[in-house]
């Protein structure tokens, strides 16, 4: 027997599998030897039909003699038990009668299958033999199932032989072009056994590119790269071609440009550095950069580098045309490719587009809603709120700018930038107009919404037990739930918005969050200064607010963030001890905005959060279950504000004033600004409050980018996240099948890229959930930032890695001041260090 035969069983036997009953057409007699000789056949019961060993299956079979009314009749008995056996009926010199065939009714309960030589040889031959060969095995008009397995037979006995193969170590034809097409190594030895002219047919025959017979290997190589990169980049381009290719040969079959996509997938996978040289050569020397080619005619092939440049140029003219949808389809379409996967600082350009883009099309959709809310505050504040509700703005335009501030280089997409920041800032202008104008409307008060007196009572002491309560100054909501995704491990968690104080200072705020506020707050005038006062406790600052909670939650633990991260586990479980109440005051949010209000800002704020999540994951290992998180307030942090932004100082008896607000008595209210007296707002106070009702701040102190104290969405409405750790079983074993590789000696830019490297795990194919982050001294300074291979969650920063993989991670420093980092391997659940690199210098700009 031989392998043509071989395969044909296998063909049928996988039809009967699948289908039970086959028909087999065989107009041309191909396959009568193959039925008659070498098909294992025995006599069977039935009349007029046999058994047959088709692979390792056994079925009935019956071939037409010139009667199909004879087969019906034969094969009856069979298919009318419950449990027919597999039958073959074998149909030859006969084509099929799709119509009015007796054989209809066992056709359509089984299959039929209509077998094509030439076909079938080619898909065998090709395991043994290359392409030219194979085109000289199949040139006669009339080829044979018995030619075919003499051509095997004799390539089994080395009278057929490639010496194409031998030189390429037996490699497939698309292999073997795409390996010389990058590699001149082979061609002295190509030359030396005379193997050009086989190279020159299987071009021709796989190709279709004809190469006269006395050109060197190099011209032919350079002719042959040309015409396949040409070819490919062609069959994925519309309208008309440019002028430039126009002179390169066209190949004239689909099965050519199929072939052709094999060979330059092959080269840019397997010969990377290679294929960009040659790519790169090609593009210069056709001045393609510069051919007027359309970037939305152009394809999804990434077959040379300018592509990308233009399509990522044409995603920033899009977005600047407000076709956010557009802009998002081409970023999400082809921020994958082989230029972009090579170079982290392209995938960077890519994904601050993808940003941009993504912030347009969340503005528009909330631009479009607003009008809906009306004068009902409730609605403004749910709206905002709700899962996926409007804060994605918030969120998006956030990471954007974060995302910007952390780029070595400035974002190619600047327009888009400048024309979606200027978008957003209009929409924070007719949020914030907007809802002041319900708010007050509504007698400064919101029904049904938990107000921030109210979370010390309805939800830290609801907890039950001992509870963490963090006092994070300045997070907005958005930022609430972006740290209530990095609880993977968290029990009963839950966000809700609360209403913040007035006014969204953080003397009245962080006093709100006290026990005992729900039954009795107050603002007031204390000693020339103003004061929050909680059951006839006047409170300035910090020190007042502290000894305030000592009296009222004896025993309690006061810590800030940054000893709850530098403390080593064993003595933060010491410092807590039994403390029934663990207060872990966070101020960096708030220092860094007013401190700074630019690029550093940006750049830290996002990394903040996930020192919060690390500080909430200590303490879960050190015996606190139940975990509260809140805010004094929120912020707005958006364009920095000129000259025309600035409102007037209201005169007066000044107590206080901050951008966004001012108190005291008398003095004017400025245009675009609301007056409200203390009483007006709950407060037993003769104190005035003046707030802006639009993004205005007023010309004093502060910051002109970062700002609070108003009464806009993002400053008035806080988060309140709660939930319970519960405790792990310490017995489980943590996983450390994940390693760093090609980890750089030192950091020379904020974006650079590594990888890791997870061992195939045979007993479990579930994704391990790691983060990988920048670590100096105990600080969180970098995080991951893109990755190539793995799944991302870039609301969590956890990658998903599966088995057996080496994903590229792109990190990016946030802290330009640090010495030295770690890049650390984190259970995204536990914390627990899985691997981590030794202390690399940070140098940048070397």
């Amino acid at each position: 027997m031989h392998q043509f035969r071989d395969y044909i069983c296998q063909q049928i036997e996988q039809k009967i599998k699948q289908h039970k009953v086959i028909v087999i057409y065989d107009e041309a007699l191909d396959f009568l030897p193959f039925f008659h000789n070498d098909l294992n056949l025995s006599e069977s019961s039935a009349s007029k039909i046999k058994l047959a060993s088709v692979g390792e299956t056994e079925a009935q079979f019956i071939e037409y003699r010139g009667s199909f009314f004879e087969i019906r009749s034969a094969i009856e008995p069979i298919v009318k038990l419950d449990t027919p056996p597999p039958l073959v009926v074998y149909v030859p010199g006969i084509s099929r009668d799709r119509q009015t065939s007796p054989l209809m009714e066992i056709e359509k309960a089984g299959t039929c299958y209509e077998p094509k030589l030439r076909r079938l040889a080619l898909n065998v031959l090709r395991q043994r033999f290359s392409e030219g060969q194979i085109d000289e095995m199949l040139k006669p008009s009339k080829i044979t199932y018995e030619d075919i397995a003499a051509y095997l037979k004799q390539g089994e006995q080395g009278q057929i032989t490639s010496i194409l193969r031998g030189i390429f170590a037996g490699a497939q034809s698309d292999t073997l072009l795409a390996t010389w097409l990058s590699d001149s190594n082979k061609d002295d030895t190509i030359k030396e056994k005379e193997a050009t002219q086989e190279l020159f047919s299987l071009i021709e025959v796989s190709l279709g590119l004809k190469l006269e017979c006395d050109i060197s290997l190099g011209e032919a190589r350079q002719r042959t790269t040309r015409y396949i990169l040409i070819n490919e980049f062609r069959s994925d381009l519309d309208g008309d071609q440019p002028k430039n290719i126009a002179m390169i040969e066209e190949t004239s079959s689909s099965e050519g440009i199929d072939r052709i996509k094999k060979v330059t997938k092959i080269m840019r996978h397997g010969f990377s550095d290679q294929y960009e040289e040659i790519a790169k050569k090609i593009e210069v020397d056709l001045q393609l950069t510069n051919a007027g080619i359309e970037p939305a005619n152009m394809g999804c092939i990434d077959t040379f580098q300018f592509e990308e440049r233009s399509l990522l140029k044409y995603a920033g003219e899009l977005i600047c045309s407000k076709k956010y949808a557009d802009a998002r389809k081409i970023v999400t379409g082809r921020s994958r490719s082989f230029w972009i996967d090579r170079d982290v600082k392209r995938q960077a350009q890519w994904e601050a587009c993808r940003l941009i883009a993504d912030l347009g099309y969340e503005i528009d959709k909330v631009q479009s809603l607003l009008s809906k809310t009306n004068g009902n505050t409730r609605k403004w504040i749910r709206s905002y709120s709700e899962d996926q509700g409007w804060y994605l703005v918030d969120s998006l335009q956030r990471q954007l700018e974060t995302w910007i501030a952390k780029m070595d280089e400035e974002p190619e997409s600047e327009r888009a930038l400048a024309v979606v920041r200027q978008e957003h800032e209009q929409l924070l202008k007719k949020m914030a107009t907007g809802f002041s104008k319900a708010f007050i409307g509504n007698k400064w008060s919101v029904d049904g919404v938990l107000h921030q007196t109210r979370i010390f009572p309805d939800i830290v002491e609801k907890m039950g037990g001992r509870v963490a309560y963090f006092f994070v100054d300045a997070m907005r909501f958005e930022m609430g739930v972006e740290l209530a995704h990095q609880m993977a491990n968290a029990a009963d968690l839950e966000i809700r918005p609360a209403v913040a104080a007035l006014p969204t200072i953080t003397p009245v705020g962080m006093a709100a969050l006290l026990p005992g506020s729900a039954a009795d707050f107050n603002v007031k005038e204390y000693k020339g200064k103003l004061a929050s006062e909680i059951e006839g406790t006047s409170m300035t600052g910090i020190t007042e607010r502290l000894r305030y909670l000592k009296a009222k939650v004896p025993g309690y633990c006061d810590l800030v963030l940054g000893n709850v991260l530098e403390v080593s586990g064993s003595k933060l479980k010491k410092k807590i001890s039994d403390a029934p109440l663990v207060v872990v005051r966070s101020q960096e949010i708030d220092l860094i905005g007013e401190s700074d209000g630019g690029f550093v800002a940006r750049q830290l704020m996002t990394g903040i959060i996930g020192n919060i999540a690390r500080a909430i994951r200590k303490l879960s290992a050190a015996g606190i279950e139940n975990f509260v998180i809140t805010a004094d307030h929120g912020h707005q942090f958006s364009v920095r504000k000129e000259d025309d932004m600035k409102t007037d100082h209201p005169g007066g008896d000044t107590i206080d004033i901050h951008r966004r607000c001012w108190i005291g008595h008398g003095g004017s209210t400025p245009p675009g600004t609301t007056r409200v007296s203390g009483s007006d707002i709950g407060y037993e106070t003769d104190l005035d409050f003046i707030f802006p009702t639009g993004l205005g701040v007023f010309k004093t102190g502060g910051g002109l980018t970062f700002h609070h104290g108003s009464i806009s969405l993002q400053e008035l409405i806080v988060p309140v996240i709660s939930f319970r750790i519960p405790k792990e079983d310490e017995s489980s074993p943590t996983d450390k099948s994940v390693i760093l590789v090609n980890v750089p000696k030192a950091i020379t830019n904020r974006t650079f890229g590594i990888q890791i490297s997870r061992e195939v795990e045979v007993f479990s194919s579930e994704d391990l959930e790691v983060r990988v982050v920048l670590v100096s001294g105990s600080e969180v300074v970098g995080e991951t930032g893109m990755a190539i291979g793995a799944d991302l969650n870039r609301s969590t920063g956890v990658l998903h890695i599966s088995s057996g993989t080496k994903p590229n991670i792109g990190l990016m420093l946030t802290k330009d001041d640090c010495e030295t980092v770690r890049i650390v391997i984190q259970d995204s659940k536990t914390d627990a260090v899985l691997d981590q690199s030794d202390e690399l210098p940070v140098k940048l700009g070397i």
